[in-house]
């Protein structure tokens, strides 16, 4: 490839993540609302098809999650904030909703999933703006019958979309009155529940095709993979540090703030279809 060509990739995947590290740990999220939409256009300027570019996209995006969400929990646990028990009571649920994820990912159509990550992203967003204690459903976390079916719901929207599960997981927690800074710390968690099942799970649903690139193990890109890493790794404990030393208050509303702009991201890409 041309090296002129070449090069503005290598940058923005390098600020690409960046960006990922830092909003895994300012906000427990994987980045996957970053990473998905880069990495598909940069897999689409290397000349693959959509129906590759789109599924690899995805499946990167999980791989590149994996140290993020690891890192970032790790941060949160040092802190003491980061509820074990609730992700050992995921951990089985999670994982079934990814893998079920992983499957309906090559059939269905993108803009499925686009929607209902917009509509989450939207519900959230209000949410945590609004501030107040009006957007609960209760006062507590309900049993573990409907903690479990919560669990396999943030794994099967996450697997479909690419992301950690982060901002699916703080709104189901935050609406049960769970403070934001444990709802983020523990999201965090949750992250590394979905990304390496996930990961896998791309793995073995591209493995064997003859249109995938040379780096590529499935449908993860080992070289795009390899570049958005150590910058990442770099700015992971800033947004640590940063999500500690906010209010309970200002945390809220930016985290609102980037849902409502991720939000709007989907929408375009909706219209755009």
């Amino acid at each position: 490839m041309d090296p002129a060509t070449l090069l503005p990739l290598v940058a923005a995947l390098a600020i690409a993540g960046a960006l990922i590290g830092f909003l895994a740990g300012l906000f427990g999220i994987g980045g996957g609302a970053i990473s998905v939409p880069v990495f598909y256009e940069v897999f689409q300027t290397l000349g693959h098809a959509p129906e590759v570019a789109m599924p690899m996209a995805v499946g990167t995006s999980l791989a590149v999650i994996i140290p993020t969400s690891i890192q970032s929990s790790r941060g949160h646990f040092k802190r003491g904030t980061v509820d074990l028990d609730l992700l050992r009571l995921w951990a089985l649920p999670v994982l079934a909703g990814v893998a079920v994820g992983s499957v309906i990912a090559r059939f269905a159509p993108p803009q499925l999933f686009q929607l209902v990550f917009a509509v989450v992203a939207a519900i959230n967003a209000v949410k945590l703006l609004a501030g107040g204690s009006g957007w609960r459903l209760r006062d507590s976390l309900p049993g573990k019958a409907a903690m479990r079916a919560y669990g396999a719901g943030v794994g099967l929207v996450s697997a479909l979309m690419g992301i950690g599960g982060g901002a699916v997981s703080t709104l189901i927690l935050t609406l049960h009155n769970v403070p934001i800074h444990r709802a983020v710390s523990t999201s965090a968690g949750v992250g590394v529940l979905i990304a390496i099942p996930g990961t896998l799970g791309y793995m073995a649903a591209g493995w064997g095709r003859t249109d995938l690139p040379a780096d590529a193990l499935g449908f993860v890109s080992l070289a795009t993979f390899a570049l958005t890493i150590p910058t990442s790794i770099l700015t992971t404990r800033f947004g640590v540090a940063l999500a500690h030393g906010l209010s309970r208050r200002r945390l809220e509303t930016a985290f609102g703030l980037f849902l409502a702009a991720v939000c709007l991201r989907f929408i375009w890409a909706i219209l755009r279809g």
